[in-house]
């Protein structure tokens, strides 16, 4: 299946595009994982948003990157999702590519820092990324830190 990225700002986008963006992020990470959280958070306010859009124009694929410094000393990756119809299709993988070139464009040869759902490690090894310290719950689901070097940015 085709998917159109596109990379907006916070103030890029509009109202619409906005709502699309958290109704999708509570329907995979508060309702599908059965999780109360505070999904949308100050992060929001100064991040890359790269959204994935079917030809039809629904909502397909979301994440979000984060600056240096905002959550980890590092830039971060965060909030990626496929919609539940389109899982097993690669399309979480061509996002995180997404969001590794566009690292290596506004953030050149620095490293990026995930909490990684554990049962994504093996997901996020093949784009370079390493596990740091040890698992810790993070609003009751198991997550891990994990870290991409500089170096790794010849994997993509």
């Amino acid at each position: 299946m085709d998917i159109y990225w596109q990379w907006a700002t916070l103030q890029d986008l509009t109202a619409a595009q906005m709502h699309a963006i958290l109704a999708i992020r509570q329907r995979v990470f508060v309702v599908e994982q059965n999780c109360a959280y505070q999904d949308a958070d100050e992060l929001d306010l100064d991040a890359w948003h790269l959204t994935g859009h079917r030809p039809d124009g629904r909502l397909a694929a979301y994440l979000r990157l984060i600056a240096p410094g905002a959550r980890f000393p590092e830039a971060s990756i965060g909030r990626l999702l496929t919609v539940k119809a389109l899982r097993g299709r690669k399309i979480a993988g061509q996002a995180l590519e997404q969001a590794l070139r566009k690292c290596e464009v506004i953030y050149p040869r620095q490293a990026i820092h995930i909490a990684a759902q554990t049962y994504l490690v093996d997901f996020y090894r093949r784009f370079g990324f390493r596990a740091v310290g040890s698992p810790y719950k993070e609003d009751g689901i198991e997550h891990i830190d994990m870290i991409r070097s500089a170096a790794a940015m010849d994997l993509i």
